[in-house]
């Protein structure tokens, strides 16, 4: 997977299996003799699913979470479609991470299984 940019901000090295779904949206429905009658509305938006980082020091897991925070972002990524880069507006869904290890205080020092995903805005 190529690097992901979110407001300028390079994401880490993602896990293998980062989805890029690509939907075309369509005002579709059938004539008086049943057949598909379906126009593309708009251009095709985008989903980058699966984005998860196996381990994550506490300091870059909330950098990546501050700038989430924003809810809509610019992202950057590769176009699987024709492979240049892609920037859009987009939004943040789920966003979770298991706290691997704390100091003597509790405070959490590092994060695994860091995930979330991001939704194209259709702007």
């Amino acid at each position: 997977m190529a690097y992901i940019t979110i407001n300028g901000y390079q994401l880490p090295p993602c896990k293998r299996g980062v989805e890029i779904i690509t939907t075309t949206t369509v005002d579709s429905g059938r004539n008086a003799n049943a057949q598909v009658v379906a126009q593309r509305v708009g251009r095709d938006q985008y989903k980058i699913n699966n984005i998860v980082f196996p381990w994550l020091s506490a300091e870059t897991w909330q950098k990546i979470l501050s700038i989430l925070n924003n809810f809509f972002v610019t992202v950057s990524f590769q176009d699987p479609v024709d492979g240049s880069t892609k920037t859009l507006k987009m939004y943040v869904g789920d966003r979770s991470g298991q706290v691997y290890y704390v100091d003597k205080n509790g405070k959490p020092l590092y994060y695994r299984d860091c995930k979330f995903n991001l939704i194209d805005t259709g702007e």
